[in-house]
């Protein structure tokens, strides 16, 4: 294991352990090298490596401190891999969106209350799909899908499907430009996943978001071999 590795592990390890918690100063430098037995180099390294990936906060004249820990921090690192994919690999998120997105909608029809469920269909029922336009729809899509994660009652999850959900987008708004009856056929998938939350039929909301999501998969499928 390289010299910086190890510093990053058993920094880890104190947050791990409790050692060192959310919000927490790092000792100084000098003093936490020594205590691990690693080279103050080593241990630089180390914190600017946390520092990328959200761990620690680096307060210049200040000291250094375990973050948060809230999982969108940690998860930041995961997005900006996402950002960077090109309309190739857009499939492929749509692929893991799919997956993912099924066990959370699974999660939510075994989580949600009655009212929780009821905030779901008025989301719904609010859209007029005769007059709604392409923004408002794709608007009211993530407005739909981020609170039906949310009811799966995991942060990182959701945190993970959102940060996928956003770069999905562009293509959300082209299909509802150039499909026929995509709206319609947006609400009324819509309103089959909320009554399974309702139901608290998990297995059947399950089916019903991976069918959802397979269908946008495959339009844009069928429309980027044109």
């Amino acid at each position: 294991m390289a010299v910086t590795d190890e510093a990053i592990e058993k920094i880890k390890a104190m947050i791990v352990t409790g050692e060192l918690g959310p919000g927490d100063r790092l000792p100084p430098e000098k003093e936490l090298a020594e205590r691990l037995g690693l080279s103050r180099n080593s241990m630089r390294e180390a914190v600017k490596a946390l520092e990328v990936i959200r761990v620690l906060d680096v307060r210049r004249g200040d000291g250094t401190y375990v973050t948060s820990l809230e999982p969108h921090l940690l998860l930041e690192a995961i997005s900006f891999v996402v950002d960077m994919h090109d309309d190739d690999s857009l499939l492929e998120l749509f692929a893991v969106r799919r997956m993912l997105e099924a066990q959370a909608t699974g999660l939510a029809a075994g989580n949600a209350s009655q009212d929780e469920a009821r905030v779901l269909l008025e989301e719904i029922g609010a859209v007029d799909q005769e007059t709604v336009s392409i923004d408002d729809l794709v608007a009211h899509d993530i407005r739909f899908h981020r609170e039906v994660v949310r009811l799966a009652g995991n942060e990182y999850l959701s945190s993970l499907i959102d940060g996928l959900s956003s770069q999905t987008i562009r293509a959300r708004v082209w299909r509802g430009l150039t499909e026929q009856g995509a709206v319609e056929r947006t609400l009324s998938e819509h309103r089959a996943i909320a009554e399974a939350v309702a139901q608290h039929d998990s297995a059947l909301a399950t089916a019903l978001a991976t069918a959802h999501v397979a269908g946008i998969e495959r339009w844009l499928r069928q429309a980027t071999a044109a």
